[in-house]
């Protein structure tokens, strides 16, 4: 399955940085029943290959399930020894899209300009990561779709909550990455449900809009 098949199933993905393996299978179960179904773990997180692997060992190919905040190529090769199938980063280091390329991972790579997004894509990667959001607000997208490939997936992330995807996905929009507004460490699962529960909602009420 391609990444964008994997947004086509729910373009969210879920971004749970401070999450520790003694609870990432519960937070990443109540994800999943909420509809969710792309989840990373940041590399600065708790021992993050290990809830990689834990993860990736509980639901298999019915989670897209990788790593987020991946600095340095040489991550990469652990990254999809644990398991992980995505590669996701704040930057546009061309040789850590190699690397995921090389291994058959899929790779989102952050940008924030135009020679960003076109090194990138020549790079090879499957998607692009508009970050930070709070930086580049929707007429920014916006004015980036005009000269970026129509088929290209594009995530803004950073800050996004159900209240401002309404204007990006407008803007084009294909996805978003959901940090601190879905999760934070320390949250209940029951939280974490919840919140998940009204960002699936948002997304799903957007899709019914384009397609009306």
């Amino acid at each position: 399955m391609s990444f964008r098949e994997w947004l086509g199933r729910c373009p969210l993905v879920a971004i749970l940085r401070g999450v520790k393996p003694s609870e990432v299978v519960r937070i990443v179960t109540a994800l999943y029943e909420s509809g969710i179904r792309i989840v990373e773990v940041p590399m600065n997180s708790p021992d993050p290959l290990a809830s990689i692997a834990l993860l990736a060992g509980r639901f298999g190919d019915d989670m897209l399930v990788g790593a987020g905040t991946v600095l340095e190529a040489r991550q990469v090769e652990r990254i999809s020894d644990a398991g992980g199938k995505l590669v996701v980063m704040p930057h546009a280091d061309t040789t850590i899209v190699a690397s995921a390329r090389e291994l058959g991972l899929f790779v989102v790579p952050g940008f924030s300009t135009p020679t960003e997004a076109f090194a990138s894509l020549a790079a090879g990667a499957d998607a692009l990561k508009l970050f930070p959001a709070e930086a580049n607000p929707p007429a920014v997208l916006k004015a980036m779709r005009a000269v970026l490939p129509p088929d290209v997936p594009v995530l803004p992330v950073g800050s996004i909550s159900p209240t401002n995807m309404a204007e990006y996905w407008s803007a084009g929009a294909s996805g978003f990455g959901l940090g601190s507004s879905l999760y934070r460490p320390g949250a209940d699962v029951d939280t974490v449900a919840a919140n998940a529960t009204t960002f699936v909602s948002t997304i799903r009420l957007l899709e019914r809009r384009t397609a009306a």
